[in-house]
């Protein structure tokens, strides 16, 4: 009886539900992925280099990849590894690549994780202050050039 009107107390209670909105993170958008893609292939094709090009997502994960006619094999992993290196830990390889070049106690760094590159072609991709992606370029004769290309993937979408 006692478990009759504990249960009838319980139920007949105003029950207050507060609905807690899920956390949101901004993300890249395929659409705007593939425009920056694509007008970073065209920048280096204009200079003349078959280079491909990886957008990563924010995870990491690569989400575009174009690789223009007659670009070497190597430029592959190299555009990927480049737009991983840059999504992951937020910052433009090349800066990256002299941040442990510059204090041997950062060497271990090359050797975080497999898909790591650490050249200069790579570039995060900050939306409104955000962090939601990376490029990276391979193949073009030096990475001030690959990262010139990505420059201007990023500017296509108002990147910063």
């Amino acid at each position: 009886m006692i478990r009759n009107l504990a249960l009838a107390a319980v139920l007949m209670a105003p029950v207050s539900v507060m609905a807690q909105d899920l956390p949101t993170a901004p993300y890249l958008p395929l659409d705007m992925s593939l425009a920056a893609a694509q007008t970073a292939l065209n920048a280096c094709s204009a200079e003349g280099h078959n280079v491909s090009v990886a957008i990563a997502a924010r995870s990491g994960e690569t989400k575009v990849l174009l690789r223009a006619d007659n670009a070497g094999p190597h430029t592959i992993n190299s555009s990927i590894g480049k737009a991983f290196t840059s999504a992951s830990m937020g910052r433009d390889t090349a800066g990256l690549a002299g941040f442990i070049g510059g204090n041997p106690g950062n060497d271990g760094m090359h050797n975080m994780d497999a898909r790591m590159v650490v050249q200069a072609g790579g570039l995060p991709i900050r939306i409104n202050g955000e962090l939601v992606g990376g490029i990276g370029i391979g193949g073009a004769p030096s990475g001030d050039i690959d990262a010139s290309c990505a420059r201007a993937g990023l500017d296509e979408i108002g990147a910063e």
